[in-house]
């Protein structure tokens, strides 16, 4: 018969029985403390020769830091965000920080779930990429005094750590591009119930007051971003007497709806409607024609999240809430074709 062999874990005793040294030295070199430098020697080499592993669990009930963060995110389905979430976990573990990561699936019940499911994991810290436009879900987490650092939205109501772009500002500038291409009738689609789609909208409507165009309803298309509310918007907008001859698509996954809705219509882009979107993500690079897009610079923001994260870890302060905001570029593509001027209108100077 044959027997069977038990593994059993190295302690940290059995370290201590290896090396001849007290617990105490030991437990301080395991913690990043300073110990003598053969202390060291030899605490290794039996770490080594034991395979000692240490108990991170334990470590961080001891230490009161788990060197977890949650990371919050609204829709993991969205292409925009997934590349949040590679950025942002990328350089957690550049820092010695492991990532928990929850989906809210644009649900606020689930969202408000998620928080407390990370509160009760004793994370260090939370990424937020928010569903709610309101803080008050965050409120077990401020109570148990968990650094908050928001990702690409902000709140109405409070203000927390905040990274993104200014979105009003980044719209307004598209916007700004087809009016240079003499565009009048532009549509936008964009989220009525997200921060960054009410942002985007609000500077739809500024770059058309400026140039002195009236803003007409029907062509302010409403609905959370995603690929079918960019699809049946964009049909609407095809199918009206009224066609608009240019749209701004207000984020990624709206934008590949609107491109679908185009491309099955008997119309074209750029000939017959002209397109620019946001966030240079997957196949903007493949497709025919090229796109003009508004291009965030997620790598550095994701960094500035997780820096500002980090010392909030460290100092948990009480200093005011920091709002970083990053500029945008435009990408340039042939998506936007520049129609005949009528020679009545005047551009007004850009912001």
């Amino acid at each position: 018969m044959k027997r069977k062999v038990r593994f059993v874990s190295a302690t940290m005793r059995d370290v201590k029985n290896k090396t001849g040294l007290s617990l105490a030295t030991i437990s301080k070199y395991l913690n990043g403390g300073n110990v003598l430098p053969e202390n060291k020697i030899l605490i290794e080499k039996a770490i080594e020769e034991l395979h000692y592993e240490v108990n991170e669990i334990a470590r961080g009930l001891v230490k009161n830091k788990t060197r977890m963060v949650g990371i919050m995110v609204h829709d993991i389905e969205c292409y925009f965000s997934g590349k949040l979430l590679h950025y942002i976990g990328e350089e957690l573990r550049k820092c010695g920080y492991a990532a928990i990561i929850c989906d809210s699936y644009n649900d606020e019940k689930i969202e408000a779930e998620n928080l407390k499911f990370l509160v009760s994991r004793r994370v260090d810290g939370i990424i937020v990429i928010p569903v709610c436009m309101r803080a008050g879900f965050l409120k077990p987490a401020k109570q148990a005094k968990i650094p908050i650092v928001l990702m690409d939205r902000s709140f109405q109501d409070e203000e927390f750590d905040c990274v993104g772009i200014d979105n009003r500002v980044a719209a307004y500038r598209a916007v700004r591009i087809l009016l240079e291409h003499n565009h009048r009738d532009i549509a936008v689609i964009s989220s009525d119930v997200e921060y960054t789609g009410v942002e985007r909208i609000k500077g739809y409507e500024d770059a058309m007051r400026q140039a002195g165009l009236e803003i007409q309803e029907e062509y302010i298309k409403k609905g959370r971003h995603s690929t079918e509310v960019g699809y049946e918007k964009m049909k609407e907008l095809l199918a009206s007497p009224n066609r608009p001859t240019a749209v701004l698509l207000g984020n990624y996954d709206t934008m590949l709806g609107g491109v679908l809705a185009v491309n099955e219509s008997e119309f074209s882009c750029p000939e017959d409607i002209s397109l620019i979107g946001f966030d240079t993500l997957m196949i903007t690079g493949v497709v025919s024609p090229s796109w003009y897009m508004v291009v965030q610079p997620m790598e550095k923001m994701c960094k500035k999240a997780v820096e500002l994260m980090l010392n909030r870890i460290e100092r948990k302060g009480d200093e005011a809430p920091v709002k970083m905001y990053f500029g945008t570029t435009i990408q340039k593509g042939e998506s936007v074709r520049t129609i005949e001027s009528d020679g009545l209108h005047t551009m007004t100077a850009p912001i």
